[in-house]
């Protein structure tokens, strides 16, 4: 009977290990891992064998941990499906995903990343910056490219630029791509992404696609956490149906660099600009986008909450993107005095550290 319970014990025992090992390589597979090789290649020979190539991206700091990976690749991987080639590898990357960009294999390409909210002078500089062209040309050049938009006249006939419909993600291009092409392959994603029933409600909801976008590039802006994005929107119409000015200062600074005076600061004069793009001086949305719009942000402006908010300040207690949202004007004017001393309080900070060094 004793010798049944050891048995038992030792069993027991051996199950935990394995499910805590299944545990343990399940969480490093799939956890990111931040790596300073993004803009790198990463050259794996021909006829390297898996060991040798977990190896290398180990040493690159691509993978943190070399043994949860071999040990999936000789349980569950395929050895002939890993390609020889040169890889750029994204920061973050899961080892997973390692694992998938080399099966498909890579040739040699450049990968160029548009963040969520990048405008099309953001977009134009990274072009430049990413695929200088030969025979030269600058980013009003490529700027310039944006204003043709035969892309998107059946979906917005009225459009006078690309604002909006260069959807933002990570693309990879052969090194000599032309800017036509990356800027092609950027609204072709877009309409990738835009669904027909998103068409529909925005009919239902008396809206057309292009001031879906134009919302929904408000939205983009205005806030990164997705989770409070279809509040944003809440407090935007709820301030159109009451005819009070967006005040949303992300559309003059879009004027500024539109008007290619954009210094990195908001000043007194932005916010005093005449533009129609202006919503602390012109009521109603602008007359366009003023970014490239996520999937979220759309999703947000179709699909605003149900609130009685119209105001909204940055929540300076979590300092985490998010916001705090008030119906009155009072509390409102509380809360913007707590950011305006948080504010204030950063100001300094930074001028102390800048003193120091």
């Amino acid at each position: 009977m004793r010798f049944v319970k050891i048995l038992f014990v030792i069993f027991l025992l051996l199950i935990i290990a394995v499910v805590g090992s299944s545990l343990w390589i399940y969480t490093v597979l799939n956890k990111p891992q931040q790596h300073d090789k993004a803009n790198k290649y990463i050259q794996i020979p021909k006829g390297s064998t898996p060991n040798e190539i977990i190896d290398k991206l180990a040493v690159e700091g691509i993978l943190s941990n070399k043994l949860p990976t071999q040990i999936y690749m000789r349980t569950f991987g395929d050895a002939t499906a890993l390609k020889a080639g040169e890889y750029q590898f994204n920061s973050p990357i899961t080892p997973l995903q390692v694992l998938k960009e080399l099966e498909k294999g890579e040739e040699r390409t450049t990968k160029i990343t548009i963040p969520e909210g990048f405008t099309r002078f953001d977009i134009a500089k990274r072009i430049a910056e990413k695929f200088p062209p030969n025979p030269p040309m600058d980013d009003k050049a490529i700027l310039a490219l944006m204003d043709d938009v035969s892309l998107i006249k059946d979906f917005d006939p009225n459009a006078k630029n690309l604002e909006g419909y260069l959807y933002p993600s990570t693309y990879s291009f052969p090194r000599d791509a032309k800017s036509e092409e990356i800027i092609r392959r950027m609204v072709e994603q877009f309409f990738k992404e835009w669904k027909p029933e998103w068409t529909q409600r925005a009919r239902q909801m008396g809206k057309t696609p292009h001031e879906i976008v134009t919302l929904a590039s408000l939205i983009e802006t205005e806030s990164g956490v997705e989770a409070e994005r279809s509040i944003v929107a809440s407090v935007i119409y709820n301030r159109l149906s009451k005819n009070i000015p967006l005040g949303i200062d992300q559309t003059a600074v879009y004027v500024a660099k539109m008007q290619n005076r954009w210094d990195g600061t908001i000043n007194k004069s932005d916010i005093e600009v005449d533009s129609p793009y202006n919503t602390r001086r012109y009521g109603g949305i602008p007359p366009g986008p003023i970014s490239s719009v996520s999937e979220s942000a759309i999703r947000a402006a179709l699909n605003p909450a149900n609130t009685d908010y119209i105001y909204y300040v940055r929540n300076v207690e979590k300092n985490d993107g998010s916001h705090n949202f008030y119906s009155s004007a009072a509390d409102f004017e509380r809360g913007k005095a707590d950011y305006q001393r948080w504010l204030e309080q950063q100001r300094q900070e930074k001028k102390a550290e800048e003193g120091n060094n």
